[in-house]
C-alpha cells in the first residue's frame, strides 16, 4: 500500500466504531468511514476536540453539526499546493488526502520528463491532480461534468498561485469530451481519471464503472501522444480489486505503448498508531 505521509495540514488523529477524527488544518472534523470496522479508540480523549460532526440520515445523505465556529471555507497546504475546504452535504470536505501519493507521483514524473506534457484530467473534481500537474509545469485539460466542482478547481488554481499555467476547464460529459477530441485530432501524453462507480453527466448521461470504464480507456488510447508519460486510474469503488484495474490498462494501454504496469491501495496513517486507514485502489500505467 502506497501511503500520503507527507502532510502538514492533514492528520488522522484517531478512528474506531465506523468513524474518523481528523485535523484539517486548525480544524477537528469526525465523520464517517465504513471501512472502520473496529470498536475500539486509541485516544479517547481526543474525540472531544472535534470542531464538527457528520451524522447520517437514515433516508439517505446526512448533516454536519458544528460544535464550534466552524468557517464556510478554510484553506489548506499541501507542500506548495493551496486547497480551499468546504463542509460538502455528504460528508465530504472536496479533497481526499490520501491522493497525495499520486500527485507527488504525477510532478516527479512531469519535472523529469524534459519536455512540455500536456494532461488530460477525467472526472477532474476540484482538481488535485489538475493543481499537481500544472505545479509541475504541464498544461492541463480539466473536465468535469458538475459546474459546481469546476468552480471550486478554479478557486485552487488561483489559491496556489497557479493562475498563470495552461489549465483548461470544461465542464462536460466525459465520454463525449474524448469523442470530440479524437475528431479534432488533439493528443495527450498523460491521462488520469477517477471515475465515481456511478453518475450522470452534464445532459443526464448515465455512467457505470462496470460497463463503462473499459470502453472509456479504449477511447482515450485515440487522444493519446505517441510518447504517452503516465495513464493513472484512480477508484473507490467498493469491491473493486486493484488487479482489475491492472489488467485492463494491461489488455488496452500496454498493448499499444509498451511500459511498466502498477497497481494497488492507497491509504492514510494514524498519527501515533500502526494503524492506516484504506481509501481506495488505483492502476496506473507508465513510460520506461
Amino acid at each position: 500500500m502506497r501511503l500520503a505521509n507527507n502532510w502538514k495540514d492533514y492528520e488522522i488523529l484517531d478512528m474506531a466504531d465506523g468513524r474518523k477524527l481528523e485535523r484539517w488544518g486548525k480544524y477537528v472534523l469526525d465523520r464517517p468511514d465504513p471501512q472502520i470496522i473496529w470498536k475500539n479508540k486509541s485516544y479517547a480523549e481526543l474525540w472531544k476536540k472535534a470542531d464538527a460532526k457528520y451524522f447520517r440520515s437514515n433516508k439517505g445523505g446526512g448533516h454536519w453539526e458544528n460544535i464550534t465556529k466552524v468557517p464556510n471555507d478554510w484553506q489548506i497546504k499541501y507542500k506548495d499546493l493551496t486547497f480551499n475546504i468546504k463542509q460538502m452535504g455528504f460528508k465530504h470536505t472536496g479533497l481526499f488526502p490520501e491522493q497525495a501519493v499520486n500527485w507527488d507521483f504525477m510532478i516527479d514524473k512531469i519535472k523529469n520528463a524534459n519536455r512540455k506534457i500536456k494532461v488530460l484530467n477525467l472526472f477532474a473534481y476540484t482538481g488535485g491532480a489538475t493543481l499537481a500537474c500544472a505545479y509541475a509545469g504541464a498544461d492541463v485539460v480539466h473536465v468535469d461534468s458538475s459546474k459546481g466542482m469546476v468552480t471550486w478547481a478554479k478557486e485552487n488554481i488561483v489559491s496556489s498561485n497557479l493562475a498563470d499555467k495552461y489549465v483548461r476547464f470544461i465542464v462536460d460529459d466525459v465520454i463525449k469530451f474524448v469523442q470530440r477530441e479524437i475528431r479534432r485530432g488533439n493528443k495527450y501524453d498523460a491521462i488520469v481519471m477517477d471515475p465515481p462507480s456511478y453518475g450522470r453527466g452534464a445532459n443526464g448521461e448515465v455512467w457505470n464503472i462496470e460497463d463503462s470504464l473499459y470502453d472509456l480507456i479504449k477511447l482515450c488510447e485515440e487522444v493519446l501522444s505517441d510518447k504517452p508519460l503516465f495513464f493513472l486510474i484512480n477508484s473507490y469503488t467498493t469491491g473493486m480489486s486493484s488487479k482489475v484495474l491492472e489488467n485492463v490498462l494491461s489488455l488496452t494501454i500496454n498493448k499499444k505503448y509498451r511500459g511498466k504496469i502498477s497497481s494497488g491501495e492507497i491509504g492514510l496513517p494514524m498519527t501515533g498508531s500502526t494503524l492506516v486507514l484504506p481509501c481506495g485502489i488505483y492502476g496506473l500505467w507508465e513510460d520506461e
